[in-house]
């Protein structure tokens, strides 16, 4: 059976953008009886900042931990265990003050860990996460492609590549034809490229809604590849 680990982040829940983009995504495969989807919604989680002291926490020998530290080093824990449980990796990320939601590098700071999901060598850090494809939903409040206030792209490139030993992907796979005139529904995007085990979908037109009902195929011009996140509402 294949586990998807959807992770959501924004602080309008099940109504953001990006939510819906991704939940659009999820119901096309979630009746399929091979399909296990676990949802996450990390601005719900209300993750502290990472301190030192729950670093030390996983630092330490399990059998030397004392009670706060094992209460710590828990919450991590079942966060990696979520990861490495997962097949594919569904990310619904909005853009807040150029960035990605600190609910949800919150909860990344939990994931990197020296050992476990990734390890030093002579010729840098190698990801220890094996056979993972990432999805990513982003919505954006302006256009911020290609620009230097484009933050996002370049980090959720490096830290899903950080973590994962497999992870592939070109740095831009283009679209045929012309994007105005390419309006694919999203199982005909998700599928275009199997070859990339990373997948950044970059929403350039405002949300379409037909009879008050969200239509990502009419909306969302999509780009396969890791060069551009777009504009939507959060």
């Amino acid at each position: 059976m294949k586990t998807v680990l959807a992770i959501f982040s924004s602080l309008n829940g099940t109504e953001g953008n990006s939510s819906k983009l991704a939940n659009e995504y999820l119901l096309k495969i979630e009746n399929d009886d091979s399909v296990r989807i676990n949802r996450v919604d990390v601005a719900s989680l209300a993750l502290p900042h990472l301190t030192g002291e729950e670093m030390q926490a996983w630092m330490t020998d399990s059998s030397e931990r004392n009670e706060s530290q094992h209460a710590l080093a828990k919450i991590s824990d079942n966060i990696v265990e979520a990861v490495k449980a997962a097949d594919e990796i569904v990310l619904a990320v909005p853009m807040y003050n150029f960035g990605i939601p600190s609910s949800l590098k919150a909860y990344f700071d939990r994931i990197a860990r020296a050992g476990i999901t990734f390890k030093y060598t002579e010729t840098g850090p190698v990801g220890l996460l094996e056979n993972k494809s990432a999805t990513v939903f982003a919505a954006r409040g302006g256009v911020y492609a290609g620009s230097d206030f484009d933050t996002q792209t370049p980090y959720l490139k490096h830290f899903l590549n950080y973590i994962c030993s497999d992870s592939q992907y070109t740095n831009q796979t283009e679209c045929e034809g012309n994007e105005e005139d390419w309006n694919p529904d999203i199982g005909d995007i998700i599928s275009l490229d199997d070859n990339d085990k990373i997948h950044i979908l970059d929403v350039r037109q405002p949300l379409h809604y037909e009879n008050n009902e969200f239509d990502p195929g009419e909306s969302a011009i999509l780009t396969v590849g890791l060069a551009n996140l777009g504009s939507a509402g959060f």
